[in-house]
C-alpha cells in the first residue's frame, strides 16, 4: 500500500521523492506543454496528444489586494420605557377586530447554483456536449516558474490563459449524469476525507448507490461548454478556491494511515492536523461551477476513472489540491495506482441521471 502526499506535489514539480514510504507523485506536462486528450471510447476515454506553446515572459508580479476589514459595530441597548405612576391606572385597551400577528424575521433559504432534475438528494445534473481534445494556451506564468523553473518546489503555474480555449476534437460527445455537489462524504460545512485509496473510494461510492466520476465527466463539470482552465475562468485566482498555500513537507519518518485508522492513531492524526489545508466543503462559494458543482479546483485531490485503461491503472487524480500546484480542470496525474493514497487526496461520487419522464 502506498501514499501520495508529499511525492504529490514534488513529482508534479518534477522532483522524484516519497511521501510517508509511498510512490512519487506528480502532475504530468511541461511548462511549455498544454495536454489535449483525444476521448477512446465512453465518456472518459482519453488518449495522448500535445502541442508545444511558447509563452510570454512573466510582468511585474503585483502584490494580491488586502481585503478590508470594516471595524465591527457597537450595539446600542433600546431605551427603556418609564413604568407608570403607581397611582395612575392604565386605560382599557381596545379590543382589536382580529389579532395581531408579529412578523417573523425568516430568513429565505440560500439559492445553490445549477440543477437538480433527474439526481439523488445531495448531486447536480451536469449536461452539455463536451470537446475531448482541448488547446488552452498560457500568456504568463507565475513568476517563481519564470525565474526558477528546473528547481525543486516550483510548479508551472499559469496566471493568464488566452481566450478562448480551442476545441480541436473531430466531434463533441454529449453527456448527462449526476455528481455530488461537494467533495465526500458530501456535507456542506465538513471537510473532505483524504488518506483514501482509489479502491477505497470506488467501494464508498457503491455503497450509496453511486460510483466514481470519469475523467470527461471531471472536466467537463469543471469547465463547461466554455472549456475554462479554471473552474472561474482564465486568470488565476488563489481567493476564489483554495489554492497556492504554502507547502509543509511532510514528515518521512513514519507513514500515514487510512482515513479511519488515522483518526484513531494520536501520531498520525497530529501529523495530518500538521499538514492539513483543507476547508469545509463549499466554504467559498465563489468556487462553484457552471453546473454548480464545488471546489472542482483546489481544496483535495479528487479520484476518477479512466475508462481506456484496466487494472490496476484505471486511477487518475484530478483538480489539485490546496498548495502552489497547477490546480486546473483539464490536467490529469496519471501514473497512481488503485492502492495508492495520500493527505491530499479524496474524491466525489457521481452517478448516472434518469431519463426526463415522457410528457
Amino acid at each position: 500500500m502506498r501514499t501520495l502526499g508529499f511525492t504529490a506535489f514534488m513529482t508534479l514539480l518534477g522532483v522524484a521523492a516519497s511521501s510517508c514510504g509511498s510512490q512519487s507523485h506528480t502532475e504530468e506536462g511541461d511548462a511549455r506543454t498544454i495536454e489535449m486528450r483525444e476521448g477512446a471510447g465512453g465518456a472518459g476515454g482519453a488518449g495522448g496528444m500535445s502541442g508545444l506553446l511558447e509563452i510570454a515572459p512573466p510582468q511585474e508580479e503585483v502584490a494580491p489586494p488586502q481585503d478590508e476589514v470594516a471595524p465591527p459595530q457597537e450595539e446600542t441597548a433600546p431605551p427603556q420605557e418609564a413604568a407608570p405612576p403607581q397611582d395612575e391606572v392604565a386605560p382599557p385597551q381596545a379590543e382589536a377586530d382580529e389579532p395581531q400577528e408579529e412578523a417573523a424575521a425568516t430568513e429565505a433559504p440560500v439559492a445553490l447554483p445549477g440543477s437538480t432534475e433527474g439526481c439523488p438528494d445531495g448531486m447536480v445534473r451536469v449536461e452539455g456536449e463536451y470537446c475531448p481534445a482541448v488547446v488552452q494556451e498560457c500568456l504568463e506564468y507565475h513568476p517563481e516558474w519564470t525565474k526558477r523553473h528546473g528547481e525543486p518546489g516550483v510548479a508551472a503555474r499559469c496566471l493568464r490563459f488566452r481566450e478562448p480555449s480551442r476545441c480541436v476534437a473531430k466531434k463533441t460527445e454529449s453527456l448527462s449524469f449526476c455528481m455530488d455537489r461537494y467533495e465526500y462524504p458530501n456535507v456542506p460545512g465538513e471537510v473532505p476525507h483524504t488518506l483514501t485509496s482509489w479502491e477505497q473510494a470506488a467501494n464508498l461510492c457503491a455503497a450509496q448507490g453511486k460510483r466514481l466520476c470519469t475523467e470527461a465527466e471531471f472536466n467537463f463539470a469543471c469547465e463547461g461548454p466554455e472549456m475554462l482552465p479554471y473552474v472561474y475562468g482564465y486568470e488565476r485566482d488563489a481567493e476564489t478556491c483554495n489554492q497556492d498555500r504554502e507547502y509543509r513537507f511532510p514528515d518521512h519518518s513514519q507513514r500515514l494511515l487510512h482515513h479511519a485508522a488515522c483518526q484513531q492513531n494520536e501520531r498520525c492524526a497530529a501529523e495530518l492536523a500538521r499538514l492539513d489545508g483543507r476547508e469545509p466543503a463549499g466554504s467559498r462559494a465563489e468556487c462553484a461551477s457552471w453546473a454548480g458543482v464545488f471546489d472542482l479546483n483546489g481544496n483535495v485531490n479528487e479520484w476518477v476513472v479512466r475508462t481506456d485503461q484496466k487494472a490496476p491503472y484505471r486511477s487518475g487524480l484530478k483538480g489539485g489540491w490546496w498548495g502552489p500546484i497547477r490546480s486546473q480542470c483539464r490536467p490529469m496525474t496519471t501514473f497512481h495506482k488503485e492502492d495508492d493514497y495520500g493527505y491530499e487526496v479524496g474524491f466525489r461520487c457521481c452517478a448516472d441521471a434518469e431519463a426526463p419522464a415522457a410528457e
